[in-house]
């Protein structure tokens, strides 16, 4: 009878579940949060309404891929970072749907934290699994992340310092605020970025970026963004503007990093990182590896991967 790990994941835009059989991932499920046209994100206690509403049918898709199999463990991100005192309620319905599964199989629960849930599932779909034998380094871009951390696998897990980070506000919400001043719906990565590739690359202005020892600085690219649209009315402009002030800021970050780990490994996650310019950008100096986007937006995969890793390694009984 085949072994299966399940992972959940309730971040702040994605309820998530995925299954994990012999270090591969079978399933890897999703659903959106929903967010009213012209907002730009979610109060805590709605996305914990929404994952509620969610998880039902999220399980039920899940449900044909458990026939005629064993569930060994159950893992599930808990909270944002593996830090003491990291915390979001909207985690909260995850170790729900996690807890009840635990006590249905009988199996234990492995916890883990989101973010190292998306390192696990950037190192995995990248192919650079022989990653996990040493240090690295991990890009871990998002609407509610931007930092640079210096990795170092533990086994089964990952003990991660920070390196770099932002200093205001984070990548996505400067994207998704932009997207939303120029009418795009929330969330607006994928929708800004076909928008700035109508723009003609000889007409964007030049970004002036705000980055000091791997330290950045966002905010002020809003502001930027919209005299750029009150000036031109071009919204194709202004998103490319808006993606190379990003684009530039996150080279900056890499080069910075260079100078104190020049020969390091770099792994690029968070659903910023599925933009296919910012790959192509950061991946030039070379020595780097990105997540294939339905692992790089918040998702269960790295979750099911850690929980594997964990109760195959005998860290926890797999028999509950």
């Amino acid at each position: 009878m085949k072994r299966l790990y399940l992972g959940v994941d309730a971040s702040n835009y994605t309820t998530s579940a995925a299954i994990c059989a012999e270090g591969r991932i079978i399933a890897n499920l999703k659903r959106p949060l929903p967010v009213r046209e012209g907002e730009r994100g979610l109060r805590q206690s709605d996305a914990v309404f929404a994952h509620v509403r969610n998880f039902p049918s999220l399980m039920a898709e899940l449900a044909p891929y458990l026939a005629d199999a064993e569930v060994a463990a159950v893992a599930c991100s808990t909270k944002p970072r593996d830090e003491e005192g990291s915390y979001m309620p909207c985690f909260l319905a995850g170790e729900a749907v996690a807890s009840a599964l635990c006590a249905a199989y009988g199996k234990p629960m492995i916890p883990v934290s989101h973010q190292n849930g998306h390192i696990m599932a950037a190192v995995y779909s990248a192919g650079a699994e022989e990653l996990l034998d040493g240090e690295f380094a991990a890009f871990h871009v998002s609407g509610g992340t931007t930092e640079v951390l210096f990795v170092r696998p533990t086994g089964t897990s990952f003990g991660v310092e920070l390196v770099g980070e932002t200093a205001d506000i984070n990548a996505g919400q400067l994207i998704d605020r932009v997207g939303v001043m120029l009418g795009l719906r929330f969330p607006c990565g994928p929708a800004l970025e076909a928008l700035a590739a109508e723009a003609d690359p000889r007409q964007i202005p030049r970004p002036r970026i705000s980055v000091k020892d791997c330290r950045c600085n966002l905010s002020g690219a809003e502001n930027m963004a919209a005299s750029l649209f009150e000036k031109t009315g071009d919204k194709a402009l202004v998103a490319a503007f808006t993606m190379e002030f990003v684009a530039r800021t996150l080279e900056a970050m890499r080069d910075d990093l260079r100078l104190r780990f020049p020969e390091i490994p770099i792994v690029f996650g968070g659903g910023v990182m599925s933009n296919r310019m910012l790959q192509s950008r950061l991946g030039a100096k070379g020595n780097a590896y990105f997540a294939e986007p339905a692992f790089s937006a918040d998702n269960a995969a790295g979750v099911a991967l850690l929980g594997w890793r964990a109760a195959e390694h005998g860290e926890v009984s797999a028999h509950g």
